[in-house]
């Protein structure tokens, strides 16, 4: 081999193993941008019973006659591209539509990644559950106590069932939620406690036996060991279905707001296509959220006119938003829809700015 060739390979060599390296070697950094958009006016694709896939309403109302919606109203998200190799994170770090951070920020090194899921997929049941509360409660639809969940190892458990309505606790007539977890609390561990309660239309009553709440509780404080949520009295059922690799808390005002919208005459989005993100509480109130910037973005791609900000995330939101979309300022459910009113009908709402 002649001395030129010999110096060329030299330094062949040592460019492709580092261009082995750079497109096979992870690097502990993670990317974040624009994730899809859900139509909660739409439908999504769920897992069927024969393990297909079928596509089923976003919001399904039942026990009462469902209105009608027009333009969309758009759960947005924020996509993790995860196991990046060094080209990659250097390919994403050049998009001025990405963001390179390290993994931990996004996957503590304590949790694995199936945690990290379980947790997103919790977050998001909770927010379910809060948005038809808070949409509910908005309405003045009349609500009742359910039972949602029992443990296994509970003092309710072989008692009480799922879908089973709690209608008094030792005697005290309750209406919510909130009266179950009082009068349980009030007494103390070891007592026994009569729960009246409707199941398939017939009224029952059982007598449990309440443990302690544990370390992470009131010791003083007995615990029936079931998850109780508020539900309509009229019979009015809703039923949420989103894609499975939704997760998180950040729903929940779009979903309250389709809820009320499916549930009352008008259109609380006009006609227009709206977009949005925040956490919200039962009482209607409206929480920041992550990756606000990412979701505006996504909101502007799929054409979204309007979006539906947490006041607590206007400082971050105005930070060079993109052209044609209106950022509009939100901390409650009433003052979403107020805004989105005001929106249709030719007036200036609430903005970030």
């Amino acid at each position: 081999m002649s001395r030129r060739l010999f110096t060329l390979f030299a330094a062949l060599v040592p460019a492709v193993l580092l261009l082995v390296l750079a497109t096979s070697a992870t690097v502990p950094l993670v990317s974040m941008g624009p994730g899809p958009t859900y139509d909660t006016f739409g439908e999504a694709e769920v897992e069927a019973e024969d393990g297909g896939v079928e596509e089923v309403p976003v919001i399904e109302v039942s026990g009462r006659e469902a209105d009608e919606t027009t333009g969309s109203l758009r759960m947005t998200t924020v996509a993790v591209r995860d196991r990046l190799t060094l080209a990659d994170a250097m390919r994403f770090w050049l998009d001025p539509a990405q963001v390179v951070v390290p993994r931990d920020q996004v996957f503590p090194p304590d949790r694995s990644r199936e945690e990290v899921r379980e947790s997103n997929v919790a977050e998001m049941v909770g927010s379910e559950n809060s948005a038809e509360a808070a949409a509910y409660r908005y309405l003045g639809i009349p609500m009742q106590p359910r039972v949602e969940g029992v443990d296994p190892s509970g003092p309710a458990a072989g008692l009480l069932e799922p879908g089973d309505i709690i209608l008094a606790v030792d005697g005290v007539r309750v209406a919510d939620t909130t009266e179950v977890v009082d009068e349980v609390s009030a007494h103390r561990p070891g007592d026994e406690v009569r729960v009246e309660y409707l199941r398939d239309g017939q009224e029952a009553t059982t007598t449990a036996t309440l443990a302690s709440s544990g370390p992470e509780g009131d010791p003083d404080q007995g615990r029936l060991g079931v998850i109780v949520g508020d539900t309509p009295a009229d019979g009015t059922d809703v039923t949420i279905s989103v894609a499975p690799d939704v997760g998180g808390p950040s729903a929940g005002l779009i979903l309250a707001i389709a809820i009320v919208d499916r549930l009352s005459p008008g259109e609380a989005t006009g006609g227009a296509d709206v977009a949005g993100s925040g956490t919200i509480q039962p009482d209607g109130t409206v929480g920041s959220i992550g990756g606000i910037r990412h979701k505006i973005r996504a909101a502007h791609e799929v054409g979204a006119t309007e979006f539906l900000v947490p006041a607590g995330n206007c400082a971050e939101a105005v930070q060079n938003p993109p052209d044609g979309i209106r950022l509009i300022e939100v901390s409650t459910l009433t003052g979403a829809l107020e805004a989105l009113e005001t929106a249709a009908s030719g007036g200036e709402p609430p903005t970030c700015g």
